[in-house]
């Protein structure tokens, strides 16, 4: 299966209780799918994975695929630890669910930003000791620090066949362009993560979108994705319009996203790990800046016949 176009980064419901929510799960799964979603990446930063423990990073990506059945690719990752031997065990862990691809977060390849070496020696050592026919992919989470790939390492990881996918996270439209013509003879594909320039970068080449506003409008990255090449004017101004969106990001994501999963029913509440605060009482106007978003969404659907 190939790993691109839309992947949403998988958000986990919780309970009243900060418990997890599994039939929450199982609906957001399918609300994903049906909004058009061409992959799924469960066990990522956005499924809060610095506050889950392996079991349930484990249990989260069972009941992700269980609820796939077949119907997408699932990647997932839960790549947390410091050590070596506690990366083995989780990312074997993480493989053994049956995922289509276990992905790699860059900055626990070279947890002290020493470069290189390390991170060659680190990625190396670790494949060495994981199952022979695991598929695996990278991911340059923010969290504890950003690590961009430089261009040696990025041909270098374009080298393994079984190294399908970036979610590049360097916000930079210039460094996705490069790092599309450095993988273009690779299964290495380049998957953009940044709203702003999600539109451009889709035109370049970035094989999809993985940012966090797949959890708000799937469906109209999807549409812009399939329309990357038209000359009509509406999808220059569905670009704008996502651009913008992504902004709100910086109000309270996850929460942000899991208030409007409450609004349409997917699951109660919007509580998380994460964030302690009522982001209703930290955040001013921050539900009318959703609702805001939400109708926007709706406008599009309706001008492009998605409903």
């Amino acid at each position: 299966m190939s790993i691109q176009g839309i992947i949403p980064v998988m958000l986990t419901p919780f309970m009243e209780n900060n418990e997890i929510d599994y039939d929450g799960l199982r609906k957001l799964t399918d609300w994903y799918i049906d909004n058009g979603s061409n992959a799924l990446f469960a066990a990522c930063q956005s499924s809060e994975i610095l506050f889950l423990s392996l079991e349930e990073r484990v249990k989260i990506t069972k009941t992700v695929m269980d609820q796939v059945q077949g119907r997408i690719p699932v990647v997932a990752s839960g790549h947390i630890s410091d050590s070596f031997e506690q990366q083995v065990e989780e990312l074997t862990a993480i493989y053994n669910t049956g995922v289509d691809a276990v992905i790699l977060i860059t900055n626990r390849l070279d947890p002290n930003n020493e470069g290189t070496t390390v991170l060659k020696s680190n990625f190396e050592k670790l494949l060495a000791a994981l199952p022979k026919d695991i598929v695996l992919g990278l991911y340059e989470c923010p969290v504890p620090y950003r690590r961009l790939l430089t261009d040696e390492e990025i041909s270098y990881f374009a080298g393994f066949e079984n190294m399908v996918v970036l979610k590049d996270v360097s916000c930079n439209l210039e460094t996705v362009k490069r790092r599309i013509q450095l993988t273009k003879n690779s299964n290495l594909k380049i998957v953009n993560a940044n709203a702003a320039i999600a539109f451009e970068a889709m035109k370049a080449g970035s094989e999809g979108f993985s940012g966090v506003f797949n959890n708000i409008h799937p469906d109209l990255y999807a549409y812009l994705y399939k329309n990357k090449n038209s000359s009509d004017p509406m999808v220059q101004e569905l670009a704008n319009f996502l651009a913008i969106c992504g902004a709100a990001e910086s109000f309270g994501y996850p929460n942000f996203a899991k208030l409007m999963h409450t609004k349409i029913g997917t699951f109660k509440h919007y509580n998380s790990r994460v964030i302690k605060d009522d982001i209703k009482v930290k955040y001013w106007a921050v539900e009318e800046l959703l609702d805001h978003i939400m109708q926007g969404s709706e406008r599009y659907r309706n001008k492009l016949n998605l409903r």
